[in-house]
């Protein structure tokens, strides 16, 4: 529906028996992580820098609310509460500051990860990287780091090789964790497990 590539999912996942706010932490990267903690975390469930990067173009559609990157934008230096991060844009972080002006007041205000084309998976995520329009640190990280930047550079000049990495590397996500035999369900209900079902 949004433009982006056709891959196979392989069907037969069982649905886990638990589901706890804090098993994310540590298994999902942060908005301000550094390259060295994304790349470990991503190492510790068997990708590559490359597959990461590859995933990491997700971000081109999606939104992300304001105090995930407000950092970036309101007080990037101390004592000067309008600075923010000089790899940004200008314009883009004078729009953002304007957007989020009030996300201590309303937590739910939030901006398109992609500002060029919101509503379109393509490699327009790599292409704003490169030109400071990166909404999250650790989306501009992916372009400040030397082991990832060439990848970046990939991505942006040439969407197939995007599309194709992403498509292989969303298939390996898909089998990470993966419930055999007793271990996990096949959900009657998707939103409910079974013994709570009706």
């Amino acid at each position: 529906m949004l433009g982006g590539p056709f891959y196979p999912v392989p069907l037969g996942r069982k649905d886990g028996l638990a589901s706890h706010a804090a098993s994310v932490e540590g298994n999902l990267p942060r908005p301000n992580m550094t390259m060295d903690a994304m790349i470990a975390l991503f190492a510790a469930k068997g990708f590559s820098e490359q597959e990461m990067v590859a995933l990491a173009g997700a971000h081109t559609v999606g939104f992300s609310h304001c105090k995930e990157f407000a950092a970036r934008i309101f007080r990037y230096k101390a004592g000067e509460p309008s600075a923010f991060d000089p790899s940004m844009d200008p314009r883009f972080a004078q729009a953002l500051q304007k957007a989020c002006s009030k996300y201590l007041e309303d937590d739910t205000i939030a901006t398109f990860n992609d500002v060029m084309t919101p509503g379109k998976f393509d490699n327009m995520y790599y292409l704003n990287l490169k030109r400071g329009l990166g909404l999250l640190a650790s989306d501009h990280a992916l372009v400040a780091d030397r082991r990832t930047k060439p990848l970046v550079d990939l991505y942006a000049a040439n969407q197939s090789a995007f599309f194709r990495d992403f498509s292989r590397a969303m298939l390996k996500l898909g089998l990470v964790g993966v419930k055999t035999g007793r271990k996990g369900e096949v959900r009657r209900r998707c939103h409910d497990f079974n013994n709570l079902s009706t």
